[in-house]
């Protein structure tokens, strides 16, 4: 194996070693399962190292590899009908996702009640909130990662906040704030 391989390989592990928690939390948002998440961050992570010289070399290899997991998202779960936020029965022996110190997902009083909401919202505003809040993301950073204009991002997210505030005991909990 060439020097440069090497030193490719190890700055991949050293990207994903300081990542995964973090592509973890973003995948198990989208997708509602830890299983779930855990495959969509492996397949991504997969794609990414194919391509590792690439994408070490952009502006945000970040970015990057948030777009490729959104993109692997949408076509895997495109025609399926509902995904779970919520854990379910047969999973109660599983380690649930755990959010981050500095999280504001931490900061809800009932975690259960705004995953499972946060499920009930389409995809797209899922995804949406999920990159503009939980990832911090900009407009324009949330725009570039769900493939989709400025505007469409602002609609998504305005509607998924509304339905996350309608839903009774969640008002008070989803304070995320005016953003600009």
């Amino acid at each position: 194996m060439g020097v440069r391989k090497q030193a490719g390989d190890r700055e991949f592990q050293a990207f994903v070693v300081g990542r995964w928690p973090r592509l973890m939390r973003t995948a198990f948002l989208l997708t509602g399962e830890q299983h779930a998440a855990e495959d969509l961050v492996q397949s991504t992570l997969e794609q990414v190292y194919v391509a590792w010289h690439r994408v070490a070399s952009a502006d945000a290899p970040e970015a990057y590899v948030r777009r490729v997991m959104i993109n692997a998202h949408a076509r895997r779960y495109r025609r399926r009908l509902r995904e779970f936020l919520a854990p379910r029965s047969e999973d109660a022996g599983l380690a649930h996702e755990v959010a981050d110190t500095g999280d504001r997902i931490a900061q809800a009083d009932d975690r259960h009640t705004l995953l499972k909401a946060l499920a009930e919202l389409p995809a797209r505003q899922r995804e949406a909130v999920v990159l503009r809040y939980w990832e911090d993301l900009t407009e324009t950073q949330t725009a570039e990662a769900m493939g989709c204009s400025v505007g469409t991002v602002k609609s998504n997210v305005a509607k998924g906040i509304a339905k996350l505030r309608a839903i009774s005991g969640l008002a008070e909990t989803v304070t995320l704030g005016g953003r600009k």
